[in-house]
């Protein structure tokens, strides 16, 4: 598995810039339960965990005064990341060294790391937190992880190359973007079994599944395209064209945004009629990218530019460009 993907095409496990290596390298949106409707208003994030591939580091940025502290050294060239639901943890996969690094937010070190798979990239978080799920791009497959024990608890075969993952609010579905099967795997969360899978555009690789877990939303890099999937009848609902080469999609205030890597942009468009609404420029080469909780902001990682740029959900602007490490990837859910 490539560590950084380039539109269209892999960019390999170690993750360089197009400068340096080809590598591959999503994003799971910020998910809420159902019930979140009757539950206490949502919080802003107060914190954005980067992984910086190039820079072989993470950097935490204080969202509130838009600014990073010194890059931590990880290892293994981290792509993916996933912040566990009680805030306590940061999950980073380390594609060069096959690695799960778990990153201990309170007391801003790693806390362990251990081997899973031979290409680990993508990464998402149980709601209940017990498990974390890691696709490895080389073996095709979506390990489930017991990060506190360091132990692995299964894996299951997925299409080729799986990238992105998703897990629905309620925990019951996994959702992976099987980047060279043109497809996404449905796989069941109690029994952790492949249950479907989906044809979608060509060559997906970031994944997000709305609140409701009703649809899931892939970024094509092959086909210049964002597709939407009606997860309950298994089919293509829509598909939205998008600028070149897209990487993931985050979900905020009734609109989709999309990271267009050679764009160098992010395109809104509407969430009930899958229009187009608005192409905001942003930083060289943007790629992660997640809503923030309270739907007023999406943070969006460009990787040339080395920043974490805010966009204003309701002006469409961007209104912070934040400098991290070098070569920013942020693949799934990075804010808490």
């Amino acid at each position: 598995m490539p560590a950084r993907h380039e539109a269209g095409k892999a960019r390999g496990v170690q993750g360089c810039k197009a400068r340096h290596l080809a590598a591959a390298l999503l994003v799971c949106c910020v998910l809420v339960s159902p019930a979140a409707a009757h539950a206490e208003p949502a919080k802003a994030a107060r914190e954005a965990f980067v992984t910086n591939q190039t820079g072989d580091s993470l950097s935490i940025v204080d969202l509130a005064a838009q600014t990073s502290a010194p890059a931590i050294t990880i290892g293994g060239k981290p792509a993916g990341v996933a912040v566990s639901p009680d805030g306590a943890f940061a999950y980073l996969t380390s594609p060069e060294s096959k690695e799960l690094v778990v990153f201990d937010i309170a007391a801003r070190r790693i806390a362990s790391r251990f081997a899973v798979g031979q290409g680990p990239l993508g990464i998402a978080v149980h709601p209940a937190g017990d498990r974390v799920f890691v696709a490895d791009w080389y073996e095709h497959k979506l390990y489930a992880v017991d990060p506190a024990k360091g132990r692995i608890l299964g894996s299951v075969e997925v299409g080729k190359s799986p990238s992105g993952v998703a897990v629905t609010a309620d925990g019951a579905r996994i959702v992976t973007a099987d980047r060279d099967s043109n497809e996404i795997s449905l796989i069941d969360a109690a029994t952790f079994a492949r249950t479907g899978h989906v044809t979608v555009g060509e060559r997906p690789f970031g994944v997000t599944v709305d609140r409701a877990g009703k649809r899931a939303y892939t970024a094509n890099v092959g086909s210049d395209d964002v597709s939407v999937v009606d997860l309950a009848t298994g089919k293509v609902a829509g598909t939205v064209k998008v600028g070149r080469r897209p990487y993931a999609v985050a979900l905020a205030a009734g609109k989709g945004f999309v990271t267009d890597q050679y764009g160098g942009t992010v395109t809104v468009f509407d969430l009930e009629t899958l229009t187009v609404i608005k192409t905001i420029e942003v930083g060289e080469y943007p790629e992660g990218i997640e809503a923030d909780p309270t739907g007023e902001a999406v943070y969006v990682a460009c990787w040339e530019a080395n920043t974490l740029e805010r966009i204003d959900t309701a002006t469409l602007e961007v209104t912070a460009r934040i400098p991290v490490g070098d070569g920013p990837r942020a693949f799934g859910q990075f804010l808490r």
